[in-house]
């Protein structure tokens, strides 16, 4: 217990799935929660939550395509909490198509909300950090690693995610500012967001059978094993890891 006791750290879409997954830890192991999330009533039920199992949580409306928006979120939480120790930028989407039938709003869409959101999230964050130093946790996937046909946007944006990890973190080891940057890439976790990809498909049962099967340990990660691996790199257990990657999946990509 007390991992990241004292620190602040904020999470987008912090209201469902991993995001929520990854308040509801960090508030037991000691830190003050910011669940960012589009949905205001959603973030505010995840809060509602931390606070009466007697953790400090607070709820904040962001659009993290919203550049504005990431300026009064960021301003909110260290008007409230006092600073920012921490961010995970774990908001993302997944929108179904190939290279040769994705649409380009979609796949606007999906740059929108997995990289630009990413990129105006660190940028925030560094400027709210560089003066006491902190850690961003970016969420991509093993699609930033491999790829799909069939998501093409998805495995790019994630791919995006993973070098622009690096850069800022280079960025930040050079400046001496003390804020670390890693990125963190699940495998596929049983979320409304891999739900609601399989539902899309004309046979979800045969897709979700055949992605168990790529998996040696027989079965799908959890959202508090994601949840544990951005604990570490938020704590200062991780405090020579920078410019990292962290892979929860399963064995998936050991094959």
């Amino acid at each position: 217990m007390g991992r990241v006791q004292g620190k602040v750290a904020m999470v987008t879409g912090g209201a469902g799935g991993l995001g929520a997954a990854q308040c509801r830890l960090f508030a037991r192991e000691g830190a003050r929660v910011a669940v960012a999330d589009i949905d205001p009533a959603a973030a505010e039920a995840v809060a509602a939550e931390i606070r009466e199992a007697g953790g400090e949580a607070m709820p904040v409306t962001l659009d993290v395509t919203d550049e504005r928006g990431w300026d009064k979120a960021v301003a909110e939480v260290t008007g409230e909490m006092g600073r920012l120790d921490v961010l995970v930028n774990n908001a993302g989407i997944a929108i179904l198509g190939s290279a040769e039938d994705m649409s380009l709003d979609d796949w606007r869409k999906t740059m929108a909300v997995n990289l630009d959101g990413v990129f105006l999230g660190i940028r925030a964050a560094i400027r709210a950090m560089k003066g006491h130093g902190g850690s961003i946790v970016n969420i991509s996937s093993i699609k930033g690693m491999i790829a799909d046909p069939m998501t093409v946007a998805y495995d790019a944006s994630k791919a995006g995610v993973r070098n622009l990890t690096k850069s800022a973190a280079l960025h930040c080891a050079q400046e001496r500012y003390g804020i670390r940057v890693n990125s963190v890439h699940p495998t596929y976790v049983m979320t409304d967001l891999v739900r609601n990809a399989a539902a899309s498909l004309d046979d979800p049962d045969a897709f979700l059978e055949e992605v168990l099967a790529k998996h040696p340990m027989g079965e799908l990660c959890e959202p508090e094993d994601v949840a544990y691996a951005v604990l570490y790199l938020a704590s200062e257990e991780s405090r020579r890891v920078t410019g990292a990657e962290m892979v929860v999946d399963g064995g998936y990509l050991a094959q």
